[in-house]
């Protein structure tokens, strides 16, 4: 793995260009920024700034409401809904011993199944509705920004799958329907004195497949270098950070790299960030793709079951998905 210090920026423009060229040199920079650094901020990706404005004030609505309001809505079996602090802790965490939970709050919605759905109807893992509060607008500026995502997160998996040359809709089509998270996060100020295994969130790496972070100018998020060194990625106007999750970095072989990350908010100030994850169907088997494999570098991961592993991650990690 290579060492680096700061985290590149992609112009990706040409995900809504037809001309193949262009497609294959932004193919070639991602695969440059994810196979070294695996976070990179994008520019030109499509999303107007009044849209995403829009999600923040949502989100600013929504945390400043009531508790009761927000407990109404409180996250469920399906994981939908409100996430009280102090209720979720990465103990699965590979980079830390963790041992405090996550100092947020948030909000999630996943994609919206509608009751005859074919998800629904199979009972597929998390299929269902979406929790709402009552809340004027809430709801369709929220829906309207996880769907322009979904569609920015397709267009980046297609530039991924050019590069690693898989053959048509060998990735993509594991999407169909995706997995999707939109998680309004709120992360209030720890004091300068708290302790250093307090964490807005503690240090981990996505699991899924690609995550696209909108955040405020507060600032704590970190990235961690392979030699362990922690950098800051703070907002930078006009893009979106954008990295690789543990399920991406398996079916590219471990070339594409899903890199540890954790948010600490030492501002003094309120922290507010929206980011959006983009997974395969719950039915979708991963294991290194046929174009990755050389003699040189056979497969490096055993083939799992996405479902299985989620179920396995949430259980570990919220309190209303433990086991009895």
């Amino acid at each position: 793995m290579t060492e680096f210090s700061e985290i590149p920026i992609l112009n990706v423009s040409a995900i809504h260009s037809e001309d193949a060229e262009a497609r294959k040199e932004l193919a070639k920079a991602f695969a440059k920024a994810y196979g070294t650094t695996g976070f990179g901020y994008i520019s030109n990706h499509g999303i107007s700034q009044a849209l995403i404005d829009k999600v923040f004030e949502a989100s600013a609505q929504f945390h400043s409401a009531p508790t009761a309001t927000k407990m109404a809505v409180e996250l469920n079996h399906l994981h939908r809904g409100f996430i009280p602090i102090n209720t979720a802790t990465d103990v699965n965490s590979k980079l830390a011993d963790v041992k405090k939970p996550n100092q947020s709050e948030s909000f999630m919605i996943m994609r919206e199944d509608e009751a005859d759905s074919a998800e629904i109807q199979a009972g597929k893992y998390l299929a269902g509705a979406n929790q709402w509060p009552d809340l004027a607008g809430f709801r369709e500026h929220v829906m309207a920004y996880h769907d322009a995502l979904a569609d920015l997160a397709l267009k980046l998996l297609e530039i991924a799958a050019l590069w690693i040359d898989a053959a048509p809709g060998e990735l993509t089509d594991n999407f169909l329907p995706a997995t999707t998270w939109l998680r309004l996060l709120y992360y209030p100020p720890t004091t300068p004195s708290a302790g250093d295994d307090l964490y807005g969130s503690a240090p981990h790496t996505d699991f899924g497949c690609l995550t696209i972070l909108a955040q405020d100018a507060i600032g704590g998020l970190q990235v961690q270098t392979p030699s362990g060194v922690w950098i800051d990625a703070p907002r930078i106007p006009g893009t979106f950070v954008v990295n690789v999750g543990d399920m991406l970095h398996r079916w590219s072989n471990g070339l594409l790299r899903s890199t540890p990350h954790r948010v600490i908010n030492r501002s003094g100030k309120p922290r507010f960030s929206c980011p959006f994850f983009y997974d395969p169907n719950v039915d979708t088997t991963i294991a290194p793709l046929p174009s990755t494999l050389t003699p040189d570098q056979p497969a490096q991961y055993e083939p799992i079951n996405f479902g299985a592993f989620l179920k396995n991650e949430l259980e570990a990690g919220y309190q209303k998905h433990k086991k009895p």
